[in-house]
């Protein structure tokens, strides 16, 4: 009787060691200069804002991830990013899963207001995050997205299904487009 106290003792020890380390993780990553690999950051600290004409895109071709904080809330966070003609989308899949439902805050947010600022490479650009749910934009998109991150073809039914969303981040309302 005693050994099983003892042992219940060291479980629930651990259960809260454990839920105390998991809530200073992500207690650390929301006061950090940005994400902290998956999960969300806090506001960007670091970085020069773009200044100038809307840059030419073709450059995040080479780039896999890069990082964007919402303005409200004001959270950042990691995504890929696929350029196609000139203009730039932020991928988020696994929207119907379980995984997807529970960890996947920002494409809601993104809806209700699409204010950003998107850090690549130290610069900071003003965005504005649109989703786009159908028409032939797409069909390069899904190409890209799947030569660039998947190595093989992303399906339509990907985003008519609602498990991949689509964000155009195109320049602010308001300012000229390139």
């Amino acid at each position: 009787m005693k050994a099983v106290k003892i042992l219940l003792k060291v479980i629930a020890w651990l259960f809260v060691s454990i839920i105390v380390l998991v809530v200073g993780v992500f207690t650390a990553a929301r006061l950090h200069d940005g994400p902290v690999g998956p999960l969300a950051g806090g506001s960007f600290t670091t970085g020069s804002p773009h200044t100038g004409d809307e840059p030419d895109w073709s450059f995040v071709r080479d780039i896999s991830e890069v990082q964007f904080q919402s303005l409200n809330p004001e959270r950042s966070r990691t995504a890929w990013i696929v350029e196609v003609d000139g203009r730039i989308f932020i991928p988020s899949g696994y929207m119907t899963t379980t995984l997807g439902k529970i960890w996947k805050h920002w494409p809601y947010e993104a809806e209700k207001d699409g204010r950003v600022l998107l850090r690549v490479d130290g610069t900071i650009y003003e965005r504005h995050l649109d989703r786009i749910q159908e028409g032939e934009i797409l069909v390069p998109i899904l190409a890209e997205l799947g030569r660039k991150y998947i190595g093989g073809n992303v399906p339509m039914e990907a985003v008519s299904s609602g498990n991949l969303w689509i964000f155009e981040a195109s320049a602010p309302r308001g300012q000229p487009p390139r």
